[in-house]
Protein backbone atom coordinates (compact mmCIF):
# COMPACT_ATOMS: atom_id res chain seq x y z
CA UNK A 1 0.00 0.00 0.00
CA UNK A 2 1.57 3.32 -1.20
CA UNK A 3 1.81 6.51 1.50
CA UNK A 4 1.84 9.48 0.65
CA UNK A 5 3.28 12.51 2.66
CA UNK A 6 3.88 16.17 1.93
CA UNK A 7 6.67 18.00 3.95
CA UNK A 8 6.73 21.85 3.33
CA UNK A 9 10.34 22.91 5.37
CA UNK A 10 10.26 26.29 6.95
CA UNK A 11 12.99 28.55 4.75
CA UNK A 12 11.76 31.28 7.12
CA UNK A 13 11.51 32.29 10.98
CA UNK A 14 8.17 30.45 11.73
CA UNK A 15 7.02 33.60 14.48
CA UNK A 16 6.81 35.43 10.49
CA UNK A 17 4.71 33.40 8.99
CA UNK A 18 1.28 34.83 8.27
CA UNK A 19 -1.86 33.04 9.43
CA UNK A 20 -3.20 32.36 6.10
CA UNK A 21 -0.36 29.77 5.37
CA UNK A 22 -1.40 28.08 8.42
CA UNK A 23 -4.84 27.83 7.53
CA UNK A 24 -3.76 26.28 4.88
CA UNK A 25 -1.81 23.68 6.92
CA UNK A 26 -4.87 23.26 9.13
CA UNK A 27 -7.72 24.23 7.34
CA UNK A 28 -10.23 22.06 9.49
CA UNK A 29 -9.32 24.65 12.43
CA UNK A 30 -12.12 25.96 13.76
CA UNK A 31 -10.35 29.20 14.28
CA UNK A 32 -9.53 29.60 10.61
CA UNK A 33 -11.14 32.31 8.94
CA UNK A 34 -9.37 32.67 5.43
CA UNK A 35 -9.72 31.16 2.41
CA UNK A 36 -7.52 28.47 1.30
CA UNK A 37 -5.20 29.48 -1.40
CA UNK A 38 -4.26 27.41 -4.18
CA UNK A 39 -0.85 27.14 -3.15
CA UNK A 40 0.21 25.36 0.36
CA UNK A 41 3.70 24.40 0.52
CA UNK A 42 7.17 25.98 -0.27
CA UNK A 43 7.25 23.12 -2.65
CA UNK A 44 3.40 22.49 -4.36
CA UNK A 45 4.33 20.48 -7.09
CA UNK A 46 6.11 18.12 -5.11
CA UNK A 47 4.85 14.60 -3.64
CA UNK A 48 6.93 12.02 -2.30
CA UNK A 49 5.06 8.43 -2.27
CA UNK A 50 6.49 5.67 -0.56
CA UNK A 51 5.79 2.06 -0.91
CA UNK A 52 6.53 -0.96 1.32
CA UNK A 53 7.68 -2.92 -1.66
CA UNK A 54 9.42 -0.19 -3.66
CA UNK A 55 10.64 3.06 -3.38
CA UNK A 56 9.87 5.58 -5.95
CA UNK A 57 11.35 9.24 -6.87
CA UNK A 58 9.91 12.45 -6.21
CA UNK A 59 7.43 12.95 -8.78
CA UNK A 60 5.70 16.11 -10.35
CA UNK A 61 1.93 16.49 -9.75
CA UNK A 62 -0.30 19.06 -10.87
CA UNK A 63 -1.09 21.23 -7.01
CA UNK A 64 -4.79 21.18 -7.18
CA UNK A 65 -4.95 17.48 -7.22
CA UNK A 66 -2.89 17.36 -4.01
CA UNK A 67 -5.05 19.99 -2.35
CA UNK A 68 -8.48 18.12 -3.17
CA UNK A 69 -6.21 15.17 -1.07
CA UNK A 70 -5.14 17.95 1.13
CA UNK A 71 -9.21 18.59 2.21
CA UNK A 72 -10.49 14.89 2.91
CA UNK A 73 -8.74 12.21 4.51
CA UNK A 74 -5.46 13.69 5.71
CA UNK A 75 -3.70 14.41 8.52
CA UNK A 76 -1.80 17.61 8.93
CA UNK A 77 0.86 18.16 12.07
CA UNK A 78 3.72 20.18 12.56
CA UNK A 79 7.35 18.75 13.57
CA UNK A 80 8.76 20.84 16.47
CA UNK A 81 11.74 19.87 18.96
CA UNK A 82 13.11 21.39 22.01
CA UNK A 83 16.86 20.44 21.89
CA UNK A 84 16.70 17.32 19.59
CA UNK A 85 13.92 15.74 21.81
CA UNK A 86 10.87 15.38 18.74
CA UNK A 87 7.30 15.80 18.63
CA UNK A 88 4.56 15.58 15.75
CA UNK A 89 2.11 18.12 16.88
CA UNK A 90 -1.28 18.05 15.93
CA UNK A 91 -4.10 20.80 15.86
CA UNK A 92 -7.26 19.15 17.93
CA UNK A 93 -9.17 22.59 19.12
CA UNK A 94 -12.32 21.43 17.70
CA UNK A 95 -12.81 18.18 19.83
CA UNK A 96 -12.04 16.84 23.37
CA UNK A 97 -10.80 13.49 22.21
CA UNK A 98 -7.34 13.20 20.01
CA UNK A 99 -7.73 12.69 16.20
CA UNK A 100 -5.69 9.81 16.33
CA UNK A 101 -4.96 6.41 17.95
CA UNK A 102 -2.39 5.38 20.83
CA UNK A 103 -1.68 2.53 18.11
CA UNK A 104 -1.67 4.90 15.39
CA UNK A 105 0.85 7.48 17.17
CA UNK A 106 3.13 4.35 17.18
CA UNK A 107 3.11 4.16 13.54
CA UNK A 108 3.74 7.90 13.23
CA UNK A 109 6.44 8.21 15.83
CA UNK A 110 8.41 4.84 13.87
CA UNK A 111 11.67 6.14 12.54
CA UNK A 112 11.67 3.70 9.59
CA UNK A 113 7.72 3.53 8.96
CA UNK A 114 6.70 6.92 9.96
CA UNK A 115 7.77 10.54 10.43
CA UNK A 116 9.72 9.36 13.48
CA UNK A 117 9.23 11.07 16.98
CA UNK A 118 9.69 10.76 20.55
CA UNK A 119 5.89 11.39 20.62
CA UNK A 120 2.84 12.51 19.53
CA UNK A 121 1.11 15.91 21.29
CA UNK A 122 -2.57 17.00 20.67
CA UNK A 123 -3.85 20.93 21.27
CA UNK A 124 -7.15 20.36 22.38
CA UNK A 125 -9.43 22.81 24.04
CA UNK A 126 -9.15 24.17 27.40
CA UNK A 127 -10.89 22.80 30.38
CA UNK A 128 -11.02 24.12 33.96
CA UNK A 129 -11.04 27.73 32.67
CA UNK A 130 -7.28 26.85 30.87
CA UNK A 131 -6.82 28.35 27.69
CA UNK A 132 -5.73 24.85 25.96
CA UNK A 133 -5.49 21.38 27.07
CA UNK A 134 -2.15 18.84 26.45
CA UNK A 135 -2.27 15.50 25.64
CA UNK A 136 0.73 13.65 24.77
CA UNK A 137 1.29 9.82 23.63
CA UNK A 138 5.31 8.23 23.78
CA UNK A 139 6.32 6.57 21.43
CA UNK A 140 5.34 3.33 22.48
CA UNK A 141 1.71 4.24 23.02
CA UNK A 142 1.58 5.23 26.63
CA UNK A 143 0.10 8.32 27.87
CA UNK A 144 2.24 10.49 30.11
CA UNK A 145 1.60 13.36 32.47
CA UNK A 146 3.17 15.72 31.04
CA UNK A 147 6.82 16.62 29.06
CA UNK A 148 8.59 19.61 30.04
CA UNK A 149 10.18 20.21 25.93
CA UNK A 150 6.66 18.96 25.05
CA UNK A 151 5.27 21.97 26.50
CA UNK A 152 7.42 23.93 25.39
CA UNK A 153 6.68 23.02 21.78
CA UNK A 154 3.15 22.78 22.35
CA UNK A 155 3.97 26.70 23.39
CA UNK A 156 5.62 27.67 20.27
CA UNK A 157 3.25 25.62 18.00
CA UNK A 158 0.45 27.28 19.71
CA UNK A 159 2.28 31.31 19.12
CA UNK A 160 1.97 29.73 15.43
CA UNK A 161 -1.69 28.67 15.12
CA UNK A 162 -3.04 31.65 16.88
CA UNK A 163 -0.34 34.07 14.83
CA UNK A 164 1.09 35.44 18.42
CA UNK A 165 4.14 37.67 18.16
CA UNK A 166 6.10 39.26 21.23
CA UNK A 167 6.33 37.99 24.49
CA UNK A 168 3.38 36.02 25.81
CA UNK A 169 1.82 33.09 27.75
CA UNK A 170 -1.33 30.99 27.95
CA UNK A 171 -2.36 28.19 30.51
CA UNK A 172 -2.56 24.56 29.74
CA UNK A 173 -4.40 21.93 31.41
CA UNK A 174 -2.22 18.83 31.82
CA UNK A 175 -2.34 14.67 33.42
CA UNK A 176 0.45 16.77 35.79
CA UNK A 177 -2.30 20.02 36.61
CA UNK A 178 -1.44 23.40 35.66
CA UNK A 179 1.10 24.73 33.46
CA UNK A 180 2.26 28.30 32.35
CA UNK A 181 4.54 28.40 29.13
CA UNK A 182 5.61 31.76 28.45
CA UNK A 183 7.08 32.81 24.75
CA UNK A 184 9.83 34.88 25.03
CA UNK A 185 10.82 37.80 23.04
CA UNK A 186 14.08 36.01 21.72
CA UNK A 187 12.04 32.76 21.08
CA UNK A 188 12.84 30.86 24.41
CA UNK A 189 10.16 29.38 26.06
CA UNK A 190 10.33 29.81 29.89
CA UNK A 191 7.56 27.55 31.71
CA UNK A 192 6.69 27.59 35.19
CA UNK A 193 6.20 23.72 35.87
CA UNK A 194 5.29 23.75 39.40
CA UNK A 195 5.89 22.38 42.83
CA UNK A 196 8.18 19.61 42.91
CA UNK A 197 6.46 16.08 44.88
CA UNK A 198 8.79 14.84 47.34
CA UNK A 199 6.53 12.96 49.29
CA UNK A 200 8.06 8.98 48.43
CA UNK A 201 4.15 7.87 47.59
CA UNK A 202 3.13 10.70 45.67
CA UNK A 203 5.90 10.31 43.48
CA UNK A 204 5.19 6.99 43.46
CA UNK A 205 8.02 4.85 44.80
CA UNK A 206 7.90 2.32 47.17
CA UNK A 207 10.97 2.71 48.78
CA UNK A 208 11.32 3.96 52.46
CA UNK A 209 11.33 7.73 52.79
CA UNK A 210 14.56 8.88 54.61
CA UNK A 211 14.54 12.61 55.00
CA UNK A 212 11.35 13.67 55.82
CA UNK A 213 8.93 11.96 53.59
CA UNK A 214 10.90 12.17 50.74
CA UNK A 215 13.80 9.64 49.32
CA UNK A 216 17.12 11.16 49.12
CA UNK A 217 20.36 9.60 48.28
CA UNK A 218 18.71 6.04 48.74
CA UNK A 219 20.69 3.05 47.77
CA UNK A 220 18.78 1.20 45.32
CA UNK A 221 20.34 -2.53 43.99
CA UNK A 222 19.77 -2.36 40.15
CA UNK A 223 21.34 -5.46 38.25
CA UNK A 224 23.46 -6.44 41.49
CA UNK A 225 24.37 -2.61 41.99
CA UNK A 226 23.91 0.03 44.77
CA UNK A 227 22.94 3.37 43.08
CA UNK A 228 22.14 6.14 45.38
CA UNK A 229 19.27 7.95 44.12
CA UNK A 230 17.03 10.71 44.85
CA UNK A 231 13.03 9.91 44.38
CA UNK A 232 11.05 13.36 42.76
CA UNK A 233 7.65 14.17 40.87
CA UNK A 234 7.40 16.88 38.44
CA UNK A 235 4.03 15.68 37.45
CA UNK A 236 5.89 12.40 36.38
CA UNK A 237 8.23 9.97 38.11
CA UNK A 238 11.49 10.54 37.96
CA UNK A 239 14.59 9.11 39.48
CA UNK A 240 18.15 11.23 39.43
CA UNK A 241 21.36 9.28 40.58
CA UNK A 242 24.42 11.16 40.63
CA UNK A 243 26.59 8.08 42.15
CA UNK A 244 26.63 4.47 42.53
CA UNK A 245 28.71 2.10 44.62
CA UNK A 246 33.25 2.74 43.52
CA UNK A 247 31.73 5.88 41.32
CA UNK A 248 31.26 9.05 43.72
CA UNK A 249 30.85 11.34 40.30
CA UNK A 250 29.33 9.57 37.07
CA UNK A 251 31.01 10.15 33.87
CA UNK A 252 27.10 9.76 32.04
CA UNK A 253 29.17 9.47 28.85
CA UNK A 254 30.66 6.26 29.70
CA UNK A 255 27.38 4.83 30.59
CA UNK A 256 25.52 2.09 28.98
CA UNK A 257 22.32 3.42 28.78
CA UNK A 258 20.36 1.14 26.54
CA UNK A 259 21.19 -1.55 29.58
CA UNK A 260 20.59 0.39 32.20
CA UNK A 261 17.64 2.42 31.83
CA UNK A 262 15.56 -0.54 31.45
CA UNK A 263 16.03 -1.64 34.49
CA UNK A 264 15.83 1.55 36.11
CA UNK A 265 12.51 2.54 34.52
CA UNK A 266 10.65 -1.26 35.01
CA UNK A 267 12.34 -1.82 38.76
CA UNK A 268 9.82 -3.01 41.12
CA UNK A 269 10.39 0.16 43.41
CA UNK A 270 8.05 2.33 40.78
CA UNK A 271 4.86 1.58 40.42
CA UNK A 272 4.11 3.48 37.63
CA UNK A 273 7.51 3.20 36.32
CA UNK A 274 9.80 6.14 35.91
CA UNK A 275 12.49 8.40 34.31
CA UNK A 276 15.89 8.20 34.98
CA UNK A 277 18.53 10.82 35.05
CA UNK A 278 22.09 10.04 35.85
CA UNK A 279 23.99 13.49 36.00
CA UNK A 280 27.87 14.64 36.64
CA UNK A 281 28.37 17.44 38.47
CA UNK A 282 30.16 19.96 36.61
CA UNK A 283 29.90 22.31 39.19
CA UNK A 284 27.72 24.24 42.27
CA UNK A 285 25.94 26.03 38.68
CA UNK A 286 26.48 23.26 36.26
CA UNK A 287 25.26 19.56 35.55
CA UNK A 288 25.34 17.28 32.33
CA UNK A 289 22.59 14.93 32.37
CA UNK A 290 21.56 11.67 30.34
CA UNK A 291 18.46 10.53 30.67
CA UNK A 292 16.32 7.28 29.93
CA UNK A 293 12.84 8.50 29.71
CA UNK A 294 9.98 6.10 30.59
CA UNK A 295 8.00 5.17 27.18
CA UNK A 296 10.22 6.68 24.71
CA UNK A 297 13.67 5.18 25.96
CA UNK A 298 17.00 7.01 25.42
CA UNK A 299 16.19 10.57 24.24
CA UNK A 300 18.56 13.98 23.58
CA UNK A 301 16.50 15.56 26.13
CA UNK A 302 13.58 15.81 29.42
CA UNK A 303 12.55 18.91 30.31
CA UNK A 304 10.99 17.36 33.21
CA UNK A 305 13.95 15.38 34.14
CA UNK A 306 16.09 18.51 33.89
CA UNK A 307 13.88 20.03 36.65
CA UNK A 308 13.92 16.80 38.64
CA UNK A 309 17.56 17.21 38.86
CA UNK A 310 18.15 20.10 40.03
CA UNK A 311 15.87 19.58 42.89
CA UNK A 312 17.96 16.35 43.32
CA UNK A 313 21.27 18.48 43.23
CA UNK A 314 20.01 20.78 45.81
CA UNK A 315 18.66 18.34 48.19
CA UNK A 316 21.66 16.16 47.96
CA UNK A 317 24.18 19.04 48.53
CA UNK A 318 25.76 19.49 44.93
CA UNK A 319 24.40 22.47 43.49
CA UNK A 320 22.55 25.88 43.96
CA UNK A 321 19.13 26.97 42.87
CA UNK A 322 19.74 28.36 39.46
CA UNK A 323 21.81 26.04 37.04
CA UNK A 324 22.52 24.86 33.81
CA UNK A 325 21.57 21.58 32.49
CA UNK A 326 23.78 19.81 29.60
CA UNK A 327 21.45 16.97 27.79
CA UNK A 328 23.01 15.33 24.72
CA UNK A 329 20.80 17.78 22.67
CA UNK A 330 21.73 21.49 24.25
CA UNK A 331 21.51 23.28 27.44
CA UNK A 332 18.18 24.28 29.21
CA UNK A 333 18.46 27.03 32.63
CA UNK A 334 16.45 25.79 35.67
CA UNK A 335 15.62 28.15 38.44
CA UNK A 336 13.69 26.50 41.40
CA UNK A 337 12.98 29.26 43.09
CA UNK A 338 12.55 29.85 47.22
CA UNK A 339 9.81 32.33 47.32
CA UNK A 340 7.26 30.19 45.66
CA UNK A 341 8.95 26.68 45.54
CA UNK A 342 7.87 26.37 41.49
CA UNK A 343 10.67 25.09 39.44
CA UNK A 344 11.15 27.38 36.00
CA UNK A 345 12.93 25.82 32.97
CA UNK A 346 13.45 28.07 30.02
CA UNK A 347 14.74 26.51 26.74
CA UNK A 348 14.51 26.34 22.73
CA UNK A 349 11.91 24.87 20.73
CA UNK A 350 12.12 25.17 17.17
CA UNK A 351 9.85 23.93 14.20
CA UNK A 352 10.90 21.08 11.68
CA UNK A 353 8.31 20.89 9.12
CA UNK A 354 5.26 20.86 8.80
CA UNK A 355 3.18 18.06 6.68
CA UNK A 356 0.44 15.98 6.06
CA UNK A 357 -0.59 11.72 6.25
CA UNK A 358 -3.39 9.91 4.98
CA UNK A 359 -5.20 8.42 7.79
Amino acid sequence: MAITATISVPLTSPTRRSLASLNNLFPHSPRSTLPIPRRTFKYPNSRLVASSMSTDAPVKTPSASFLNRLQTGFLHFAKFHGLGNDFILIDNRDSSEPRITAEKAVQLCDRNFGVGADGVIFVLPGINGTDYTMRIFNSDGSEPEMCGNGVRCFAKFVSQLESLEGSHSFTVHTGAGLIIPEVLEDGNVRVDMGEPVLKASDVPTKLPANKDSAVVKSELVVDGVIWHVTCVSMGNPHCVTFSREGCQNLLVDELKLAEIGPKFEHHEVFPARTNTEFVQVLSKSHLKMRVWERGAGATLACGTGACATVVAAVLEGHAGRICTVDLPGGPLQIDWREEDNHVYMTGSADLVYYGSLPL
